[in-house]
């Protein structure tokens, strides 16, 4: 009599933490964080409550993962657009067209992750998404400020409200030609207001 159990052949199924924050990535960007469930990600990522919560500890948990994530490998690249080899304001505007690039690149996810997270609902996510957003704003004041300081608190303000509204328009379907054309038209703005 054989009393070996029949198990199923090959390995069990590895629980891959860095894939796992990448689906997760693509479900908020193209969703919003408030629209995407604990069940939804779950099922996503091919797991059980408990081990999300093991792995994550909670759903604003796995986001903070995902901003990371996204300021690694898919945020606006300030530090190579922000360049102290060319006027300062070609440098906003170039990152004006850049950002319009990103937000229309990919129309299920379209906009920016951290700008639309911090219009979410839930306090730690919105606070983790605002933090990032504060960073972006620091660094582009600093680098206005090195030459321009007396304009850098009034033309962050106007980048940051312009990319704001350039994410909300590629949200709501404008085109990469209609974003660009906004981002240049930003860019013009900005030549004017600042000597070369």
């Amino acid at each position: 009599m054989n009393t070996k159990i029949n198990r199923a052949r090959g390995r069990p199924r590895r629980f891959d933490p860095e894939a796992a924050v990448a689906t997760a990535q693509r479900l908020f960007h193209a969703q919003g964080y408030d629209a995407v469930s604990v069940a939804e990600i779950t099922e996503a990522l091919g797991i059980n409550p408990p081990s999300f919560y093991a792995a994550f500890g909670s759903k604003a948990g796995l986001y903070a993962r995902v901003l990371a994530r996204y300021d690694a490998t898919g945020a606006i690249p300030f530090a190579r657009l922000l360049r102290t080899d060319r006027p300062v304001a070609e440098s906003l505007a170039a990152v004006l067209e850049e950002a319009a690039r990103h937000y229309a690149a990919t129309p299920e996810s379209a906009g920016c992750l951290v700008v639309e997270g911090t219009r979410c609902n839930d306090p730690d996510a919105r606070e983790a998404t605002s933090a990032y957003n504060r960073a972006a704003e620091e660094a582009i004041r600093s680098y206005i400020a090195d030459r321009h300081p007396a304009d850098a608190a009034r033309l962050t303000d106007f980048v940051a409200t312009t990319m704001f509204g350039l994410s909300a328009k590629a949200r709501q379907g404008h085109s990469l030609d209609q974003l660009l054309a906004t981002a240049r038209l930003a860019g013009a703005a900005l030549k004017s207001a600042l000597p070369a």
